[in-house]
Formats: C-alpha cells, sequence, structure tokens
C-alpha cells in the first residue's frame, strides 16, 4: 500500500508550539540520558549552487516509529524568490519496518525543531533576568529563534545583525510588527547582549570572544557541517559551561569541536542540554554560557511522531 504523503497545509493544522516544544524538550532528555539511536548524520555540499544537504535519522528508545529526514539548504534560492530550505520526513515502524508517513514538510519541522531547541537552551541557560536578545543572521531561523524564544520569556529589546542592511531592516520591521522592539546592530554591539543566537551559515566566527559580556549566554545553532563556525574557540576558553545537544557531532562539525582542536577547552568540558532541561541551571551571574547546537536525528523522530498522531484518523 502507498503511504500517505502530507503536505505542509496538513501539518500546519496539526502542529502547536506546545506540541513542538514538548516534544524536543522531551527528546533532548532521551538523548541526555542514551535512550535514543542516532547514527552520524550524511552530508552533500553542492559549492556551485551554495547548497548543502543533511540526512538524519533517529529513534527514540521504545517508541513506536523513527524517521529519516532530507533537509536541504541553498542560500542562493532567495534572489530567485525560493525559499532557502526545503525537505521531508519519512515515518518508518519500529515495529515492522513499514513506511506509515511522508511528510512532505518542504523543512517545516526542521525550521520548527531547530527553534524550539535553540530557545529551550536560551531560555534554561541564560539568566533569569536577561533581557535583551541579539540574533546574527536575517534568514528564517533568525526569525524563529527570536519568535520562539519570546514564547518562553520577555524579551525588551532585539537587536540585529545581518550583511545586508535591506534584510536587516525587514527583519527588525517584522520584530517591531510582533511587539518586538527590534534595531540594527553592528557585531560588536550585538555580541554585548544579554543573550546572543548565532543563525548563519558562516565559515569564521560571526563576533569576537572579547566583545561578550560577563553574565552573558551565547547559543549557536548554524554550525552543522564541518566546514562552518560561528563561534570563536576564544569564547568556549571564557565560559564557565558548555552544553552540546550531542557530543560526539559537536566535536566532529560543532563549534564546540573547533574550540577543542583550537586548545580553547577539552573535549570533556561540556554538558549535554538534555541534563539542563531537567532543572534549572546553576549559574553564577557573572558567568558566560555557550551552548552548541548541530541538530539530533531522534529531535525529528519525536516531533514527527508527535505531528503523525495529530494526523492519524
Amino acid at each position: 500500500m502507498t503511504p500517505p504523503v502530507l503536505d505542509t497545509t496538513a501539518i500546519k493544522r496539526a502542529t502547536t508550539p506546545e506540541l513542538v516544544f514538548t516534544a524536543v524538550r522531551d527528546a533532548m532528555i532521551a538523548h541526555a540520558h542514551g535512550r535514543t539511536t542516532v547514527p552520524p548524520p550524511l552530508h552533500l555540499q553542492f559549492p556551485d549552487a551554495d547548497g548543502d544537504c543533511h540526512v538524519k535519522a533517529g529513534w527514540v528508545t521504545d517508541t513506536p516509529d523513527f524517521t529519516v529526514k532530507i533537509a536541504t539548504g541553498f542560500y542562493r534560492n532567495t534572489a530567485a524568490g525560493l525559499p532557502t530550505n526545503h525537505g521531508l520526513v519519512c515515518v518508518v515502524s519500529a515495529q515492522t519496518g513499514q513506511i506509515r508517513a511522508i511528510l512532505d514538510d518542504q523543512g517545516l519541522l526542521t525550521a520548527w525543531r531547530t527553534a524550539a531547541a535553540g530557545a529551550l537552551a536560551t531560555h534554561a541557560m541564560a539568566r533569569p533576568d536577561a533581557v535583551t536578545l541579539a540574533v546574527f543572521g536575517t534568514g528564517e531561523q533568525a526569525r524563529l529563534q527570536v519568535e520562539w524564544l519570546a514564547k518562553l520569556r520577555p524579551i525588551d529589546t532585539v537587536l540585529v545583525h545581518g550583511r545586508t542592511q535591506d534584510k536587516t531592516r525587514s527583519l527588525c520591521e517584522a520584530f517591531n510588527a510582533l511587539g518586538l522592539p527590534a534595531r540594527p546592530a553592528s557585531a560588536d554591539e550585538a555580541a554585548a547582549a544579554d543573550m546572543v543566537v548565532t543563525t548563519t551559515p558562516a565559515t569564521a566566527p560571526v563576533l569576537h570572544a572579547g566583545d561578550v559580556r560577563a553574565g552573558a549566554h551565547v547559543t549557536g545553532i548554524g554550525t552543522d557541517m564541518p566546514h562552518k563556525n560561528e563561534l570563536p574557540p576564544a569564547l568556549f576558553a571564557r565560559a564557565a559551561l558548555i552544553a552540546t545537544d550531542d557530543h560526539q557531532q559537536c566535536l566532529d562539525h560543532g563549534d564546540f569541536g573547533h574550540a577543542v582542536r583550537a586548545g580553547s577547552t577539552t573535549d570533556i568540558s561540556d554538558t549535554p542540554v538534555g541534563l539542563l532541561l531537567e532543572r534549572p541551571v546553576e549559574r553564577p551571574d557573572g558567568a558566560i554560557t555557550v551552548a552548541d547546537l548541530t541538530g539530533v536525528g531522534a529531535l525529528d523522530a519525536a516531533l514527527a511522531s508527535a505531528v503523525l498522531a495529530e494526523l492519524a484518523p
């Protein structure tokens, strides 16, 4: 029997932020405790088209389904009026191996999963009184990181640092329309915010470690392939707490790995993000904290299964 193919209209109808946060949080905690199966991701690069592709699989122990996901990012698409990100998720029974459904989400679930993971990590690790947020980048994920973190805590100022004035100004206007006061900022001003999130495909650090103030939290989500790098190794040397979503992945192709290879920190200095979501994070007010998120296939599995459960007759 041909498995059902569910499009973005159906997925949006069935999915709420609460469902995404719950699925992602529970999966991050399960992963931190070793209750998942996550093989290394497959990466493809298309330099002539400024594109890349990730294939990730994952399973949360004792759940009925596992998933295989294709996610692409082609960064020149915006010039042609096309979305940067595309993809689909294949949901497979962990009891029979039969394909239960194909979620033709056009990368939507990946975007929401990433936004929820970043927001959860930032909220857990930032000071309770942190209210100024800076975002590096002007794409879809930059917008989502701010919007989803605002669902978890008050934000009184958003600083946007982008490569082009037009995109930076446009994103600020979008935030202002949502009641989130936003303005463009230089890299050094943005790096000095209470909370900093980097959402770029950069291949060299987008900020200077010395510009990050004592007491700040920084979440990097863009370094998901070995050639990418957003956060400087020196920032990890200043951090009192380093969290990773997957230790081995972050060593292999995350900013944490760049810092370890530079000698700025050790390969045992990180804590799983999932453990920090279970209990309040103990952090001195003046401590700098850093989260390195590379994207975990088990989160995709948990979210796709949750969405499919809402869509099932």
